[in-house]
């Protein structure tokens, strides 16, 4: 592998951008230090790091919505220094951005997203609605987004909204693509359609940058890859001439350590659902009569595209939303109408698909995110008198303890939990969840939106957990990490388990097919 250290030598005119000496400081983090970038004109190129590498920093500088400090910072575009202090000035330059969260009205059409903000008018007077859909569907053609004007956001799937968003970015004018973490709700067909996607528009002369954590898809997909870590630029490389392991290495430092999954001797029935039907938040049927065991020393991996039931499942198991029918078996208590805090103390333990809302407390320490859902319990109480006031001594000294275990990099347990990154916000959940000797682990989306080394960090933890004759129940769209990690695979779909998958003897494209619901489809995948 060659490469190449950033340099301000060559010419700007053979680059579509070029970011010299930026910086940007945040209280107490150094987000970008002195990074220096180069993308040539009409490739794709991805830049890769850790979470909290600075790379959507980076991108936002480009795209308008910080500013670089101080005054060293230049931008080249096309050769030409320029200045771009809101988006505003980045679409005029050609450059576009589609973010990792959609910004899409679902009540609108494609169409009317699209121009929003950009819209035709007849006479100047009343929107021109007959050219307005005639350019989005000339867009979508032109690009091979085929997509229907007409449509509903809210009917569609999330890789038809990604086009949308792309189509939008297109008909502002961009040349200039920017694509923040473009396949972290994708199943394996709609990434296959999203590279076809933009290999035309490389074709076509855009030059395409995408943001991502990812090792396999930018190797597959970008002509050089950038790689970040803690604010600093680590080099470029040739995608042909690297490989997952080096680019790894190079994002955090060391080595990957292989995940080892030994074979276990399956224990007793620690979790039963049956027949299990619950309803959404807006009153419509999201789990209908799902059926499932989990036993001791086994991982049971639920795949499917978001949206599928998935969260109101585990929401039902866990006391956060109420069963319409069936029940659910904890070893020897039914626990189909408890709250939440006796399911905790009758052996379960839940890391949440958001860490940020409904996994902690930002505005918490760190110490006192550690201890919530247990602080009710005896041990962190004085004895006597006091008894109704915690023992913040006891609490100090086992968060000090737990910050150690696992690998919790913060200044102190006293630094408020929304200050972390996202990856040490992961680590002080799974913390607190597996300290409690759980007999159940649920686990949803525990690695969504993480970096390499994090990932490797839960999913380790997760193993042991396992290991030690724990039932785990894992939620996820990663294809790679259920087939890693279970060992058998539930595939949900519109609500039901459709599908039970030996990973052993399963593959990404069957899986892919089953979560779409291609049930029709999978007799020709061998």
């Amino acid at each position: 592998m060659t490469i190449s250290n950033h340099s301000t030598a060559h010419s700007t005119d053979q680059f579509a951008v070029k970011m010299v000496n930026i910086v940007k400081q945040f209280p107490g983090v150094l987000a970008n230090d002195h990074i220096n970038l180069e993308i040539k004109s009409g490739e794709i190129h991805a830049l890769l790091g850790e979470n909290g590498a600075g790379k959507t920093t980076l991108m936002n500088i480009l795209y308008g919505l910080y500013g670089p400090d101080g005054k060293e910072g230049k931008i080249f575009v096309d050769g030409k220094e320029v200045s771009i202090k809101q988006p505003m000035d980045a679409m005029s330059l050609g450059i576009g951005m589609v973010h990792q969260h959609f910004m899409l009205v679902p009540i609108m059409t494609v169409a009317e997203n699209v121009i929003l903000g950009s819209e035709p008018t007849f006479n100047g007077i009343r929107l021109d609605q007959s050219s307005m859909r005639r350019e989005v569907a000339r867009i979508s053609r032109e690009y091979g987004l085929e997509i229907d004007p007409d449509a509903k956001i809210e009917k569609l799937p999330v890789g038809l909204q990604q086009r949308v968003e792309i189509v939008k970015i297109l008909y502002r004018g961009a040349n200039i693509l920017i694509l923040d973490e473009p396949t972290a709700v994708l199943v394996p067909q709609e990434v296959t359609a999203l590279f076809k996607t933009l290999r035309i528009l490389q074709q076509q002369g855009k030059t395409i940058i995408i943001i991502t954590h990812k090792l396999k898809e930018p190797m597959a997909l970008a002509d050089r890859i950038t790689v970040l870590r803690r604010g600093k630029f680590i080099g470029t490389v040739e995608s042909s001439q690297t490989s997952p392991e080096e680019l790894a290495e190079m994002m955090i430092g060391r080595k990957l350590l292989k995940i080892q999954k030994n074979p276990t001797e399956k224990g007793e029935i620690i979790l039963r659902v049956q027949d299990l039907t619950v309803e959404d938040d807006r009153g419509q049927i999201a789990v209908h009569g799902v059926n499932f065991d989990i036993r001791g020393g086994e991982i049971l991996g639920i795949a499917g595209v978001v949206g599928n039931g998935q969260l109101e499942l585990v929401e039902a198991i866990t006391g956060l939303r109420t069963i319409l029918n069936g029940s659910i078996q904890l070893l020897d208590s039914n626990i189909t109408d408890l709250g939440t805090r006796t399911i905790y103390d009758l052996g379960l333990s839940y890391i949440p698909e958001d860490r940020q809302k409904t996994g902690s407390v930002g505005a918490f320490t760190v110490a006192e995110n550690l201890i919530i859902g247990l602080h009710h319990r005896k041990k962190w109480y004085r004895k006597g008198l006091l008894s109704k006031f915690l023992n913040w001594g006891k609490v100090y000294t086992e968060s000090r303890g737990m910050t150690k275990q696992f690998d919790i990099r913060t200044p102190s347990i006293f630094t408020k939990v929304r200050s972390l990154s996202g990856g040490n916000q992961q680590k002080v959940i799974v913390a607190r969840e597996l300290s409690k000797n759980p007999s159940v682990v649920l686990a949803g989306q525990p690695t969504r939106g993480l970096d390499v080394g994090v990932i490797e960090y839960v999913h380790r933890r997760l193993i042991e957990m396992r290991d030690e004759g724990k039932a785990v129940l894992l939620v996820s769209s990663d294809l790679d990490e259920l087939l890693t990690l279970s060992d058998r695979i539930a595939v949900m779909y519109e609500g039901e388990i459709i599908s039970y998958e030996d990973p052993q003897n399963t593959s990404e494209q069957r899986l892919g097919l089953l979560m779409a619901g291609h049930v029709d489809k999978i007799n020709s995948i061998n």
